[in-house]
C-alpha cells in the first residue's frame, strides 16, 4: 500500500516538468489521467453524466448488458436467462444463483423490484428510461413483481419490440442495487438516495474505496464476482485536466493510461515511440441543427445545399483528427438499423444549383450558435464560414458558452446550432429525436431534437412509431436503413460526425478497450 501511495502522489501538480526517473505504477494497480469532473452523483438512478456511467458499468450490475464488441449482442448478467410473453406485456427474468452483493447480501428479485421501483419513484433526469415502458410511481407495485427470490417479472404497458425493451434495460441506470443496505441508509423517504450519491450498493466485479470530486477515484476489486476476480486489485482515477499534464504523467510513468490527448500530443508520442493507442468509435453525434422558423431553412432545398456546403473530409484529416469519423446518419454505426449512407461532400457547384432552384442565388444570412469552449466546434463553425461565403450566404459566428448556445437552442432561438447528442441506451429508438415530432407548437410536452428545428414529418414520425412496436427484428433493421435514406435529403439537420475515444498507454497494460459508450469500459480483465 505504501508503494501505491507514493506513486498515487507523484507528480500530482498541474505545474509539471519532465523528472528524470520515476517508479512505476504498482502492477496490480491501473492508474489513468483523465477529465471526470462531470461526476454529480454516484446513484445509478440519478446519474446522467457520461463519467459517473463508466463508474456505475464497474461496480454495479444491471440484468442484462449490451456486448462492448457488438451492441446487437445481450449479455446476461445478473439474470441468466428471460422470456416473454406471447402478447408481449410480460418480461420474465431468472437470476443467476450465487450472486452477492459487495456487502455480502445475496443479490435477489427483491432487489431488482426495488432497484427499478426507486428508479421511477425518485423521478431524475433518467427516471424517463423506465416510465417510457408504462411503469409509473401509481402502478410500480403491480408491474413489477417478485415471484419468487431468483425470479424477477416485469410488465409493460404495451406491446413493444422485445428488442426495444431488453436494451433499455442495458442501460447502467437499471443497475441492481442492495436494497437491505440502502433501506438502512434512508432518510425522509428519499430511497438512499443522499447517502448513494457518494456511495456505493452494488455487486460488480470493484468496489468503491473512495472518491474525492475533481481529484481522484479509487477501485477496489471485489474478490466475490459471480465472473471471477479481477485481475487487478485496484484501480485509479486521477482527474488531469490539461492534456498536456496527461502526457507528462504517461511519459514519466506515474500513470499508465492518459485518455484526453489531442492529435498533436498523440503524434508526440508515438514519434518517441514506447507507448500504444487504442480508439473505439463512441454513440455521440455532432451536427448542425437547421431552424426551419428561419424563412430561408424552411425550404428544403437551402437544407439540402448546406449539407453540400461541410468539408466532411478536409476537417476530419486537419482539425477533428483522430477524434471523429464521418457519419452522415442519425444512428452510430454499431446500432440496429444502422446503413453506411454518407452522400454528401463539399460541393459548391452542387450547392449553387439548388440554392438557384430554391430562388436564393444571391444568397442571405444567417448565424450559427456555437459553444466556444470546444475548439473542434469552433473549428467547423470557421470552416462553415468559408464555405458558405462561396455561394453568398453570410454565416454569423454567436460564440457562447455552452450553457447559453444550449438554452438559446431548446428555445428554438437559433438559426444554425452545432452541438452533439449521445444516446440515452443501445437500440435505435433513442435517437428518433432526430425523426418524430408529434406536436410542434411552442410549448408541446415533449420537445425532441426534430421539434427544436421547428420541423414536422407526420409521416416519418408515424414509421419511427410503427418500427418501435415491430416485433421481427430483421423488420426493425430493414425499416430504420429505410428511413435514414428518406430522412437525409429532407431532414432539419446536417449530420457530420461520430466521435471517437482514444486512449494513449503503456505496453504493459494488457485487455484495456475503450468500449463504444462509457459503461462499456470495463477493467474486470485488464491486467498489467
Amino acid at each position: 500500500m505504501k508503494k501505491f501511495l507514493a506513486a498515487l502522489a507523484i507528480g500530482a501538480g498541474l505545474a509539471l516538468t519532465m523528472p528524470a526517473a520515476h517508479a512505476a505504477t504498482p502492477d496490480d494497480t491501473l492508474i489513468e489521467a483523465w477529465r471526470f469532473d462531470d461526476i454529480i452523483s454516484l446513484d445509478p438512478a440519478e446519474m446522467y453524466e457520461i463519467s459517473t456511467y463508466e463508474f456505475v458499468g464497474n461496480v454495479y450490475v444491471t440484468l442484462i448488458s449490451i456486448d462492448p464488441h457488438d451492441t446487437t449482442h445481450i449479455l446476461p448478467r445478473v439474470a441468466e436467462s428471460w422470456t416473454v410473453s406471447d402478447d408481449g406485456l410480460t418480461y420474465t427474468f431468472k437470476l443467476r444463483a450465487g450472486q452477492k452483493f459487495h456487502s455480502g447480501n445475496a443479490v435477489t428479485a427483491t432487489d431488482v423490484v426495488y432497484s427499478f421501483q426507486r428508479l421511477t419513484a425518485l423521478d431524475l433526469a433518467p427516471a424517463f428510461l423506465i416510465t417510457d415502458l408504462g411503469i409509473s410511481k401509481d402502478n410500480m407495485n403491480d408491474t413489477l413483481k417478485a415471484v419468487d427470490d431468483l425470479t424477477f417479472q416485469f410488465k409493460v404497458d404495451k406491446p413493444y419490440a422485445p428488442s426495444y425493451v431488453i436494451n433499455v434495460l442495458s442501460a447502467s441506470n437499471f443497475a441492481v442495487v442492495d436494497s437491505k443496505l440502502l433501506k438502512s441508509h434512508e432518510t425522509n423517504n428519499d430511497w438512499g438516495n443522499g447517502w448513494l450519491k457518494t456511495n456505493s450498493a452494488g455487486s460488480g466485479p470493484f468496489i468503491l474505496k473512495s472518491w474525492k470530486p475533481d481529484e481522484t477515484l479509487v477501485l477496489e476489486a471485489n474478490p466475490n464476482y459471480y465472473g471471477g476476480a479481477p485481475k487487478l486489485k485496484r484501480v485509479v482515477w486521477r482527474n488531469i485536466a490539461e492534456e498536456s499534464a496527461q502526457r507528462l504523467l504517461l511519459e514519466s510513468g506515474d500513470v499508465d493510461i492518459a485518455r484526453n490527448l489531442s492529435a498533436d500530443q498523440l503524434d508526440g508520442l508515438r514519434k518517441k515511440g514506447g507507448f500504444e493507442v487504442t480508439s473505439t468509435p463512441q454513440s455521440t453525434s455532432l451536427y448542425i441543427g437547421l431552424n426551419t422558423k428561419n424563412k430561408y431553412l424552411a425550404d428544403p432545398k437551402v437544407r439540402e445545399a448546406i449539407r453540400y456546403l461541410v468539408d466532411y473530409d478536409g476537417l476530419v484529416k486537419t482539425a477533428l483528427r483522430e477524434a471523429y469519423i464521418v457519419n452522415q446518419t442519425f444512428l452510430p454505426n454499431s446500432f440496429l438499423g444502422y446503413v453506411d449512407s454518407n452522400p454528401y461532400k463539399l460541393d459548391i457547384a452542387k450547392a449553387k444549383a439548388l440554392l438557384a432552384e430554391a430562388g436564393f442565388a444571391d444568397g442571405f444570412e444567417l448565424s450559427i450558435d456555437v459553444a466556444s469552449t470546444y475548439q473542434d466546434r469552433m473549428d467547423i463553425a470557421q470552416s462553415l464560414q468559408g464555405t458558405l461565403a462561396q455561394v453568398g450566404i453570410k454565416l454569423k459566428i454567436l460564440s457562447e458558452d455552452a450553457k447559453t448556445s444550449l438554452t438559446n437552442y431548446r428555445a428554438r432561438k437559433h438559426d444554425l446550432y452545432l452541438g452533439t447528442w449521445g444516446v440515452d441506451y443501445f437500440d435505435p429508438n433513442t435517437n428518433m429525436v432526430f425523426v418524430a415530432n408529434t406536436d410542434n407548437s411552442d410549448d408541446p410536452p415533449s420537445k425532441p431534437l426534430a421539434w427544436r428545428n421547428s420541423w414536422i414529418n407526420p409521416e416519418m414520425t408515424a414509421k419511427a412509431q410503427a418500427l418501435l412496436m415491430e416485433r421481427d427484428d430483421a423488420k426493425r433493421k430493414a425499416g430504420y436503413q429505410a428511413l435514414i435514406k428518406e430522412w437525409q435529403p429532407v431532414s432539419p439537420f446536417a449530420m457530420l460526425y461520430q466521435q471517437i475515444s482514444v486512449a494513449a498507454l503503456l505496453p504493459k497494460v494488457k485487455n484495456f478497450y475503450l468500449g463504444p459508450s462509457a459503461e462499456t469500459t470495463l477493467y474486470l480483465t485488464v491486467s498489467k
